[in-house]
């Protein structure tokens, strides 16, 4: 999806993806969301940007902080609320919960609780698409810690080789849960490492959003023209903890901090002021609109029910024998 970039559009996507996160927060913290939970906060940019920049039937395969893909992906927000919450109107009938979101009508094909389990997945959905002769894209998301991984490998030698219309997104967020990347990877420089595979690839600012959704609008375009896979690094930082369980006592809390200096919404908020985009009037009016939103979203939820007890073997395979 080339062209002028909306930049009010990008800030407003991001600010749901903020705010849902947040919520999420308060509900886990007052027990009406159970099981993990994974936030993206800080994050927002590399969904807004990446997803921006792809058409509506293009794929998404995204790992188990997927909440802000859903949402960019079009996924409403009530329904993935009511997920969250287990509830029988949510986009999985409350069975996937945080970690497993999938929506086969907006093409959103997980939410993957294994790390890089997404990237197989999202070569067999590329190599579908060549076999059928369309020209969509398969965009998957994963961390920094996946490229550790076999998986990782073999599905960045099978997309270099056979030609498939994958942009393989690296969110590298600096942490696989609690382990530093210089402490776990011999070569950090991930873009380079990606490019042995004959594939073109490159790294981008993944704090600050146009410079995401000019590399995915790049990516894409190469892609589309035949001349993919691509391998797009976006440089981030979350700004909690690995999940909701986690004591973050890995990170240095002034590096946090520093961090949150460069939030991508602060930084987009910035650049729609002085472009005139949009004046701190307007920021705060989309700031309300969005709150009113998850608010909607919470309600919705709460008030829906969890599925009848007579429907939970449903779609349920066993083995007999």
């Amino acid at each position: 999806m080339t062209g002028e970039i909306d930049l009010v559009g990008m800030y407003r996507q991001m600010l749901r993806i903020r705010r849902f996160e947040e919520r999420c927060a308060e509900l886990y913290a007052g027990e009406r969301i159970r099981g993990f939970v994974h936030l993206c906060v800080g994050q927002e940019a590399v969904a807004a940007g990446v997803i921006g920049a792809l058409d509506p039937d293009d794929a998404v395969v995204a790992t188990y902080r997927e909440h802000g893909h859903a949402l960019a992906k079009g996924i409403p927000m009530d329904a993935l609320m009511a997920e969250m919450l287990g509830r029988a109107s949510g986009v999985c009938r409350g069975r996937g919960g945080s970690m497993h979101l999938f929506d086969a009508q907006r093409r959103l094909y997980g939410g993957h609780a294994i790390v890089a389990a997404g990237l197989p997945l999202a070569v067999g959905l590329a190599l579908g698409e060549v076999m059928q002769q369309r020209r969509r894209v398969t965009a998957c998301f994963f961390g920094e810690g996946a490229m550790a991984e076999g998986a990782f490998h073999e599905s960045m030698n099978l997309a270099a080789l056979w030609h498939l219309p994958v942009l393989f997104c690296c969110e590298n967020n600096r942490y696989a849960m609690g382990t530093s990347l210089e402490r776990s990877q011999s070569s950090v420089n991930l873009a380079l490492r990606a490019s042995s595979y004959a594939m073109t690839s490159w790294a981008c600012d993944g704090m600050d959003a146009r410079a995401v959704r000019q590399a995915a609008d790049r990516a894409v375009a190469m892609i589309r023209a035949g001349d993919g896979p691509v391998f797009l690094e976006a440089q981030t930082y979350r700004f909690r903890a690995h999940s909701m369980y986690d004591p973050d006592r890995y990170r240095d809390k002034a590096e946090i901090e520093q961090w949150k200096e460069r939030d991508p919404l602060r930084l987009l908020g910035a650049a729609l002021h002085e472009s005139g985009a949009a004046d701190w009037e307007a920021v705060a009016a989309i700031d309300a609109a969005v709150s009113a939103e998850v608010d909607a979203a919470v309600e919705f939820a709460e008030a829906s029910a969890p599925e009848p007890v007579e429907d939970l073997m449903t779609d349920v395979t066993s083995a007999v024998g």
